[in-house]
């Protein structure tokens, strides 16, 4: 605070003193934001070899194929972790204002969901579709938020808004393989690792912060990580099957 805004401050009534402790506060929020900064990261499958087994399927074989490639665990060239969910815990209250989620939608294409999991902010709205000519429908068993079970034709869209944080599994009954996972999320530091297991989390405080994995075959895993001044904090964390 100036000597001038002291002085200002000093002689006001309480509606101006309230105004400038508003704008000062306003200011230094403002500022901390300008010192965000980023984590960058990659997630890496560490053990024995995965052992591939393909699904047959013998329904709905025209749209669907006739047998599947496991998705529970998906591997780059390099050991990247596909459709690993990255997030931050021990956030700061004043951190979890800025929300920058694409729209949430999960589509079903030849007997699948795409993509496989989506995050969607508390109080947000994933948009299921389904683009196959053929009857799907959409279940979730979630503890934080109702239920569902709703029957999908071809080229019809479903909405469910998400009021708590949660983990949630999403299934297909008329096809046994077909699953999906709805991330709803408290704060904006989530991500979903892309096809090499890379992820980004943008516009993080400074601060140190309990890095947390979780992947649906591989379960949890934790890291400590601490975010200073040098613009891009780097990671890597390693998983396997225990």
């Amino acid at each position: 605070m100036t000597r001038d805004t002291f002085q200002y401050f000093r002689i006001a009534g309480p509606a101006k003193q309230c105004s400038v402790l508003l704008l000062i506060a306003a200011s230094c929020f403002i500022a901390g934001l300008a010192r965000a900064e980023t984590i960058k990261g990659n997630i890496r499958y560490v053990g024995a070899p995965i052992e591939k087994k393909k699904t047959p399927v013998t329904i709905d074989q025209y749209i669907c194929g006739k047998e599947k490639e496991p998705e529970d665990l998906l591997l780059s060239s390099n050991n990247g972790i596909r459709n690993a969910v990255v997030s931050l815990q021990n956030i700061p209250p004043g951190a979890k204002r800025n929300w920058n989620f694409p729209a949430a939608k999960m589509d079903q294409k030849q007997c699948a969901f795409i993509p496989r999991v989506v995050i969607v902010p508390v109080g947000g709205t994933v948009e299921f579709l389904n683009s196959d000519r053929l009857l799907h429908n959409v279940r979730s068993t979630g503890k934080e938020n109702p239920p569902f079970n709703r029957a999908q034709p071809h080229a019809r869209s479903i909405s469910f808004a998400f009021k708590q944080p949660e983990l949630l599994r999403v299934d297909c009954d008329l096809h046994s393989w077909m699953r999906g996972w709805v991330v709803v999320a408290d704060h904006p530091f989530y991500a979903v690792t892309n096809e090499q297991g890379e992820f980004i989390l943008d516009n993080v405080p400074r601060g140190k912060y309990t890095l947390q994995v979780w992947q649906e075959s591989l379960g949890n895993v934790t890291q400590e990580v601490v975010v200073g001044d040098k613009g891009t904090t780097t990671v890597s964390v390693a998983m396997g099957k225990k």
